[in-house]
């Protein structure tokens, strides 16, 4: 699943690609994907502007004129700009027709991705129940300490809780706690103020040299699957079989139905 990084690549190349250009129509080809009745979803986009970009934890925001389009790619959700002329495939299941030659398609082979139409003035403060952004300043040490409170999880599942931080998946999560020398099955309640600063400091880290990877390096846009495959921090111990820094057998373990991986010689009990 496309995790905070590979969401704000995803945002930034669209909104090069297709800022300010005019939804002439929209064709919903399966149509549980949405959120109201297709008739409904095409009568409040067409004439629509792609005016402004952004991103809520890991899901994309599309402002446009009078309207906020949310969109959440789940597991394999991606976006594809192509020609009006070319084939369309049985995965994609929305089409934004756009001025010009172009259209804006959304693949998904498992159809689990979804889109919502909301008003510009929406508070995503709390949207879906999402904690703070990484970046915010409300993400510190005092906040994870209050958070904890009278919890015993592992901290692994902390990170992946959307309602801790947004954002955070279970790569980042896994390169997030080696940088911190913590083991993702410790119990949150031995977390120490120190433990909290260094989670609140490589997340930060981490995620905002992933950013810059995908910012700087990427060329032109096909898909977010692309994206997410292409521009992912090189991982240190996830899904490796060797440590980056001591080069010692990574380990795996399963906490919360999600593969942990971790060096058991730099992450010490």
């Amino acid at each position: 699943m496309p995790e905070l990084p590979e969401v704000e690549t995803v945002v930034r190349t669209l909104e090069h690609q297709i800022h300010n250009q005019k939804i002439e129509n929209v064709i919903v080809r399966y149509p549980k994907m949405i959120d109201c009745s297709p008739a409904t979803f095409k009568k409040k986009l067409v004439g629509q502007h792609f005016r402004r970009f952004d991103r809520r934890g890991k899901y994309l925001l599309f402002y446009l004129d009078d309207i906020l389009l949310v969109v959440h790619l789940r597991m394999e959700g991606k976006f594809f700009i192509q020609k009006k002329e070319e084939p369309i495939n049985k995965h994609i299941h929305v089409v934004f027709q756009l001025n010009g030659k172009n259209e804006l398609r959304y693949q998904d082979t498992r159809k689990f991705g979804r889109m919502e139409l909301l008003p510009l003035n929406t508070d995503l403060k709390t949207f879906h129940e999402l904690g703070p952004e990484p970046f915010e300043e409300e993400f510190n040490a005092s906040y994870i300490k209050n958070f904890i409170k009278g919890k015993s999880c592992p901290v692994k599942s902390l990170l992946l809780d959307q309602s801790f931080v947004a954002g955070i998946g279970n790569i980042y999560a896994d390169e997030i706690l080696f940088a911190c020398r913590i083991r993702p099955g410790r119990s949150v309640k031995r977390l120490t103020y120190k433990d909290c600063e260094n989670i609140v400091f490589y997340t930060r880290d981490i995620l905002i040299k992933a950013i810059q990877a995908g910012g700087t390096t990427i060329r032109s846009y096909t898909s977010s699957l692309g994206v997410t495959g292409r521009f992912q921090l090189s991982c240190q111990v996830h899904a490796q079989k060797f440590c980056g820094t001591c080069g010692n057998e990574i380990h795996v373990k399963w906490i919360g139905g999600r593969s942990s991986y971790y060096c058991p010689k730099c992450q010490e009990k």
